[in-house]
């Protein structure tokens, strides 16, 4: 009778190599909240990570080219008067971004195409009306500018961002509420489901 010493793995000498540290972020003060989010959302022109911020909540949007220390003072996307619990970048345009927030509201924002040079405290769309707080955003993946928050009144958190990124056809149709929100040269609209 004869045993194996050594497991068969085919990752068996894989090793990873660490990045250099000019190529990854540093000093960022990453958010502190708790909450059920990945506090980072990424496209193909820019990383964007919920910051700490005194006086509200604020989200930084850096180009993918810019890595290295980030400097304490660099601009901010700040409009919300709660701490933001979520935010998402558009899949159809990668300079749309959206944040929801615990002052009970999502806030759509325009990155301008080099990157913030300044802060950004006006959003594009501000879109009122949730009853508590937004802490999960999901834009549709086919249809342009829909985007969908949950209204969570009985589930977890968690339950309902399970639903929403699973798919927009989990829930029974008679719990999704629809307003059509415009803006110059933008016609959004915002789905959101009672979470069931």
């Amino acid at each position: 009778m004869s045993r194996k010493v050594v497991r068969t793995s085919k990752f068996r000498h894989v090793f990873g190599q660490a990045v250099k540290a000019d190529q990854c972020y540093d000093d960022i003060r990453i958010s502190q909240m708790t909450w059920d989010s990945n506090f980072c959302s990424v496209n193909p022109k820019f990383v964007a990570m919920i910051v700490d911020a005194s006086g509200g909540g604020a989200f930084i949007v850096l180009p993918l080219s810019k890595t290295g220390r980030i400097d304490m003072s660099y601009p901010t996307v700040c409009g919300h008067t709660g701490p933001v619990l979520d935010i998402e970048f558009c899949p159809h345009n990668d300079n749309i971004i959206a944040s929801g927030s615990e002052d009970c509201s999502v806030m759509i924002w325009e990155i301008p195409e080099g990157g913030l040079t300044t802060s950004l405290t006006d959003p594009v769309v501000k879109l009122d009306g949730h009853s508590k707080r937004v802490g999960i955003l999901s834009w549709h993946p086919t249809a342009h500018n829909v985007l969908m928050s949950p209204l969570m009144s009985t589930t977890s958190p968690c339950t309902a961002a399970r639903r929403a990124r699973r798919g927009w056809d989990t829930c029974l149709r008679g719990a999704w509420k629809s307003t059509n929100v415009k803006s110059p040269g933008i016609n959004f609209k915002v789905a959101r489901f009672l979470a069931c």
